[in-house]
């Protein structure tokens, strides 16, 4: 049984290297690579992972305006916490990710806003990342899950 659900609330990808985050409705999941289409395939980060709520904290904190985009991570979601989750299993739509750890916050959040670096480099702030365990398609307003294993 599952105890809390929450939303999966926009994808975006990045075409390049620093390139722009483009929004879709709807993505494929390629297991070991991460989202197709994405600048980032295999390794370790294959897909990363932003709390709305979180966003909205940050915001708040910072004065910020910026839409979650400017994180730039590829996820957002709404009604699940990623604290403390290392190694916990994260089910969107029909595809299941492990996440490996926690997104820290890079120069380029200070670019984008002063003092929003600093302000995520409290623990899990800035997002997680993970490897894609599945194959499937996933949809803006699909289902978060943390899965037992």
């Amino acid at each position: 049984m599952q105890a809390a659900e929450g939303r999966l609330e926009a994808i975006w990808i990045k075409r390049m290297k620093r390139g722009p985050m483009d929004g879709v409705e709807q993505a494929t999941l390629q297991a070991g690579q991460g989202l197709i289409g994405n600048a980032n395939q295999g390794g370790r980060r294959q897909v990363t992972i932003l709390e709305r709520e979180i966003w909205e904290e940050l915001m708040t904190e910072t004065a910020g305006t910026l839409p979650p985009s400017a994180r730039r991570a590829n996820l957002l979601i709404r009604g699940l916490s990623l604290h403390r989750s290392r190694k916990r299993i994260l089910r969107i739509g029909p595809c299941r990710i492990r996440i490996l750890g926690e997104t820290r916050p890079c120069e380029r959040m200070e670019e984008v806003w002063p003092g929003l670096q600093e302000a995520m480099s409290r623990a899990w702030t800035g997002g997680a990342f993970g490897e894609v365990l599945d194959d499937g398609e996933i949809v803006v307003g699909d289902p978060v899950c943390w899965v037992e294993e």
